[in-house]
């Protein structure tokens, strides 16, 4: 399912890739990042990564017939890229990922908690996000896919290359992993 207005920004990519660009990056900048944040558990690789799926994409688009963008999802072809990029980052640098903290995590609408809600929250997230750096590759990246990403397990089966239930079944193993190291891990 593309986001609200997806099309619209589609179109405008289409009828001229220059001018509609920028739409399209403010349309996914935020996802693209938070998932290139959760795989790569640094926020300067995380900066480095969606840069550098937005400069692919441009050039990608540049290569589309119009009626190509029109019809293209979004979500799951830049998380294809993001993803990508990653593994070839690992490849290159021949590391796993850091784990990150919640002071790496892109800023989120603030619904205003009192004090110690946002106390209790921040450690919370702190311990989820550490342990989701712990999960190996194959739980960690259909989790983020869709629980960051927020693709359906349709469009994370197109990115990972699988049937959809092989999809949905690896985000719940990742979850099933992810609950498991937090009732062992979690203070």
């Amino acid at each position: 399912m593309a986001p609200r207005g997806d099309s619209a920004v589609l179109d405008g990519l289409a009828r001229d890739l220059d001018t509609g660009y920028e739409a399209f990056v403010r349309a996914h900048a935020a996802t693209v990042f938070s998932t290139a944040l959760r795989l790569s558990g640094s926020r300067a690789e995380a900066d480095d990564l969606a840069q550098e799926t937005f400069v692919r994409a441009y050039r990608a688009l540049g290569r589309f017939e119009a009626d190509q963008v029109r019809t293209l999802e979004s979500r799951p072809w830049l998380a294809t890229i993001t993803l990508n990029l990653w593994r070839n980052h690992l490849r290159r640098a021949g590391r796993r990922p850091r784990e990150a903290g919640a002071h790496g995590a892109p800023d989120v609408a603030d619904p205003r908690p009192g004090p110690e809600a946002a106390a209790e929250a921040s450690e919370e997230a702190d311990v989820l996000v550490g342990l989701l750096g712990m999960l190996p590759e194959h739980h960690r990246v259909p989790v983020v896919l869709r629980h960051v990403g927020g693709l359906s397990y349709a469009e994370i089966a197109s990115v990972l290359g699988c049937p959809a239930g092989t999809a949905k079944a690896n985000v719940a193993r990742g979850l099933h992993s992810l609950r498991a190291l937090y009732r062992k891990e979690a203070p």
